[in-house]
This record gives structure tokens, sequence and C-alpha cells, in this order.
């Protein structure tokens, strides 16, 4: 018996055949759109101007157009523009004050132009500046499957608009862990561009320095697709030869609860029967990039949202009034110790194709308990990444997915390989 298509993959075929069609599919999405326990998937939700958008990509697809992404549900992160709807940035404040978008943002438009249907805007941690989905103004998002446990933030209706199935695919942002950690802590996959990729037109930026455009969705077979439909990322051919792993041996490694553990050795067990060789490494300098990120990115938060701070949460207020004080001569040491970081991270890829690590030390994340350390204690497995402007891939569990981290720019050859490892799974599964 042949493996099962990716979603993506199955529902292109049915079109084709038409077993089934864009405007019953995305019916069928709106259906389920906010089903989770919270009700708050999407922070804007117009059911007649997606069912017209999505009657617009039937008729581009019958005159002939080339859509790669033909009557896909995507749902779109609210730190995006999407022409005459207000972007909140998970800030109720900001829904007010926002005027409608008179234009697409650069991810809105690459999606329409490749005949996704975007569902709706989803919910966000406030400002994108959170690892739990926590929200004051919109509620914190819970995971559909469980209503006991939030997604993980910052991409927080991302991960739950799949999860529902009211899209199959979600654009989120990654400044340190902002689709890793729902992908991770959802079960599903995620892929964190490299920074520099990609187009912020249009988009609610958190920090510059570290932020980056991503995608989530179920399966690792879809990423290549989707990454080649939105970055002109087309997918790369096959590379002959033994890709090395390194695989983090670390105190980091060793705080992680036993489920993070036990999904780390079956991948690492999976990866054998792929062939690949794996090595251990250790990053004692991995325990810097919290100390560094942290006030980096607070200072630059602080200056996009100047004068506003008293309209947001408590705890992201004090964030950006901390990243607002800090002297010029401790920012300078601050960007100095990161460009001493980046050199000492880009030589690990001088060893390895690619690293292994946890995504979170905690499997979930339980919904009303006091998560006051949990954005430090995540943040410290994913910011070695984002200091480094390294692409990344959450490899699913359904303990906690890992992360996959390559080279800055090497993109493609991580997407291939992801794209091979769902492969492998759909072959087990058979």
């Amino acid at each position: 018996m042949p493996p099962r298509p990716s979603p993506i993959a199955a529902l292109l075929a049915s079109y084709k055949s038409g077993a089934c069609s864009p405007i019953s599919e995305t019916r069928l999405c709106l259906s389920r759109a906010n089903g989770n326990a919270s009700h708050n998937t999407y922070i804007t939700l117009a059911q007649d101007w997606v069912l017209r958008e999505t009657q617009r990509q039937t008729d581009r697809a019958g005159s002939g157009s080339a859509l790669p992404l033909y009557g896909v549900p995507v749902s779109l992160k609210d730190c995006f523009d999407l022409t005459g709807f207000p972007t909140s940035i998970g800030s109720a404040f900001y829904a007010a004050h926002n005027r409608n978008a008179s234009s697409d943002s650069w991810a809105a438009a690459r999606l329409r132009d490749a005949g996704a249907v975007i569902i709706g805007k989803a919910h966000l941690h406030q400002l994108a500046y959170g690892v739990t989905g926590e929200n004051r103004d919109y509620r914190d998002c819970l995971q559909p499957a469980d209503p006991a446990l939030l997604t993980g933030g910052s991409s927080s209706g991302a991960a739950a608009s799949i999860q529902e199935g009211s899209a199959l695919a979600a654009i989120g942002t990654d400044t340190g862990g902002s689709v890793r950690a729902p992908a991770a802590l959802c079960g599903l996959t995620g892929y964190r561009a490299s920074l520099g990729i990609g187009d912020w037109t249009g988009g609610y930026h958190l920090a510059p320095s570290f932020d980056t455009i991503g995608w989530l969705c179920r399966d690792l077979r879809d990423l290549p697709l989707l990454a080649e439909s939105l970055f002109e990322l087309p997918p790369e051919r096959p590379s002959p030869g033994t890709f090395r792993i390194g695989v983090l041996t670390d105190p980091l490694v060793d705080a992680c609860d036993s489920e993070v553990e036990r999904s780390l050795q079956t991948w690492q067990d999976r990866l054998r029967r792929a062939s690949v060789h794996l090595e251990p490494f250790d990053a004692p300098f991995w325990s810097e990039a919290w100390d560094i990120y942290a006030p980096i990115q607070a200072h630059e938060a602080a200056q996009i949202h100047a004068g506003f701070y008293h309209q947001f949460d408590p705890v992201i207020a004090a964030r950006l009034e901390w990243g607002a004080s800090l002297a010029p001569n401790e920012l300078q040491r601050m960007h100095q110790r990161l460009s001493g970081f980046r050199r000492q991270h880009e030589r690990l890829f001088e060893q390895f194709d690619f690293l292994l690590a946890p995504v979170s030390p905690l499997s979930r994340l339980v919904a009303g308990a006091d998560h006051t350390e949990t954005r430090a204690r995540l943040l410290r497995l994913t910011t070695p990444a984002s200091l480094g402007g390294n692409p990344a891939v959450v490899l699913p569990s359904p303990q906690c997915g890992l992360q996959l981290i390559a080279a800055r720019m090497d993109d493609r050859r991580l997407l291939r390989f992801a794209a091979r490892l769902g492969e492998l799974i759909a072959a087990e599964e058979t």
C-alpha cells in the first residue's frame, strides 16, 4: 500500500479529480473556525469576504492561471495587513487605532497570488511579545485538541487553526520561537525562514534584528511547496551522501521533562533509520543566548511601540519600559556579544549539516497556570537560532516537537531533508 499523501497534496488532488471544490472546502473550514473552547482562533473572521475570495480564486483557476496553492485554506497571523481589515497585532488598542488596511501586506499578497484562500486573521500573543498564547484583550488561546492546554505563542491562532481544521497551513512569525513553540506544543510542524528571507512590507515588526516569517502545517512533506509559494524558494534536489546532525547534549536538555526527552529519543531512532550520522555536541555558549537576546529585543520593541506602553498588558508594558531605559553603552555591549555569538554559532555548521535540539523544556503549557517563568525557560532553547538568524523546521511529535536547525540561508536543503523525513513517517504509518 502506498503512503498516504500529505494533507495539501491530498486536497489539491481532490480538486483535480472533482471530489470536492474550493467552495465546499472553504465552507467546511468556516464551519470549524473558532472551534476551540476559547472561541478565539481568529481575531477577524469575515465569512462573506472569504466566500467571495474563494470564488475569485476559482475564476482565476478557470481562466488557466497557474496557482500552486489553489484553494488551499490558510490563516494569516494578525500582524500582517489584509485589505479592508484592521491589523490588531493582538492588541485591542491597535485594532481601534489602526485604520482598515488600504492594501495587502507582502505576505497576504503572495498568498492570494498563489491561489490560497485566507480564512481569517489569527490570534496572537499581544504584540507577538510572548510565547504562551495568553492575551489580556482577546483571551488566552486554548488548543482545540485539549482545552486544558495553551497553544503556545506568539503564533497561537496559527496553531489552533490547523488543529481545528479551519486551515491546512498558517502564516506565523518567529522572533524568539513564535513559530517553533506553538508547532512543537500542538503536535504540528513548522518552518522558520532564515533572517532576511521574505518581505515585511505591511507587516508589524517586534524586533527587526530577529524577526522572521514562517509557516505552520501538519506534514513535513508540505513545507517545500509552502516555502516555494511564499518565498520563491524552489525545492532542492536530493543531496547525495550522509547528513551529519549534531544532537544537543547540555544542561539545557537536562532541564527538559520526560516527555520531551522521549521525543528526542524517538527522533534520534528515526534519523538512524534514515541513515543519518548523529553525533552529540555541547555548546556552552548557547546558555548566553537569552541574556543577549532579551535586552536587544526589548529595546527594539520599545522603539516601535513608543508612546503607547500603558495601552498594553502590564507584563508587556514593563518589558517595553525596560527596553526604553537601556543605556547606549549597554546596547553596544550586547550587540558586540551578539556578533561574537554568531561567529561561534556559524562554526558549528562547519562540523554539522544540521543541529537537533528540543524546542521547549515543557511538553505542555497548562491553561491558567502561572507562566511567569515559562518565557525565559523556553526561549533559552529557541533563541540560539534566533541570534544566528538560522532557518529551523519543527519535527512533529505527539509528546513535543523538536527543532532541526540549519546554517543561515541553507533553507532549501533543510526543507528537502525535512520532506524526506516526512516521507519516512508516512511509510512507517502505512
